[in-house]
């Protein structure tokens, strides 16, 4: 198994490593990912690799139409208890790259620290491509850089970091065009490489977590309204899907 159907850590409990970075002691980074891409979604949006549902329960207000999905079991069982009872909520499982069991399409999909998982990365954006409306958005939000991967992207299962330069050529091999395409999250960075390249931790302390999320998140983001980093700990990503011609 090659893609995002390979496993490697839970996607919920205390075995899952990535919650440390988006769990309850980071409620402003959270809030930080959802105002950067809460711009760029439609009223349908399909979202790959949902978790508990956090994330996504979030664009309720705004969708009419919301497809969650997963690969792990445990975390589609949640998702269909979570949403139990709600038609305009649908929970599919299926791993990337596939032919995706969606037979209306969206006009939005997004993927929160996916693709870095997935050998086919530009495949698995075809599959995409193929369940968006023409001139629907992929929004891909991916760690950045590789200079920053260490013990933590190996005990999670990551393929690589990207760059703008890397994630572009992805997109782009997938067919697709891009509309916003920058690294962000640029103390973050730094902080990520002092803490896990430098200091080597293996795994982000929820203790630390906590602090980063006070301190450095709010001056990342009043920094990121008047400059554009040249560097970051995450690749953010808006790709189109081409009207035909």
């Amino acid at each position: 198994m090659s893609g995002y159907d390979r496993v490697v850590q839970p996607a919920a409990g205390d075995e899952a490593l990535e919650n440390h970075l988006g769990g309850d002691e980071a409620r402003n980074y959270r809030q930080y990912e959802f105002d950067m891409v809460a711009p760029h979604v439609g009223r349908s949006m399909l979202e790959i690799g949902s978790g508990l549902g956090h994330f996504a329960e979030q664009f309720l207000p705004r969708l009419d139409r919301l497809v969650v999905s997963d690969f792990d079991p445990y975390c589609v069982d949640q998702l269909k208890k979570r949403f139990e009872g709600r038609d305009d909520i649908s929970v599919l499982r299926f791993g990337l790259p596939t032919e995706i069991p969606l037979a209306d399409p969206v006009d939005t999909v997004v993927m929160m620290n996916v693709l870095e998982h997935i050998e086919e990365d530009a495949e698995a954006l075809r599959s995409l491509a193929k369940v968006t409306a023409p001139g629907g958005r992929i929004i891909i939000w991916v760690p950045g850089y590789m200079q920053l991967y260490g013990d933590f992207d190996r005990k999670v299962g990551h393929v690589t970091r990207y760059t703008p330069a890397t994630l572009r050529k992805t997109v782009t091999d997938a067919g697709l065009d891009v509309d916003v395409l920058k690294p962000i999250n640029f103390l973050g960075g730094i902080a990520w490489w002092a803490a896990v390249r430098r200091g080597g931790v293996g795994y982000p302390d929820p203790r630390l977590v906590k602090v980063y999320d006070r301190t450095v998140v709010p001056a990342t983001r009043f920094i990121e309204r008047f400059i554009r980093p040249p560097f970051g700990q995450t690749v953010f990503c808006v790709a189109r899907v081409p009207q035909p011609k």
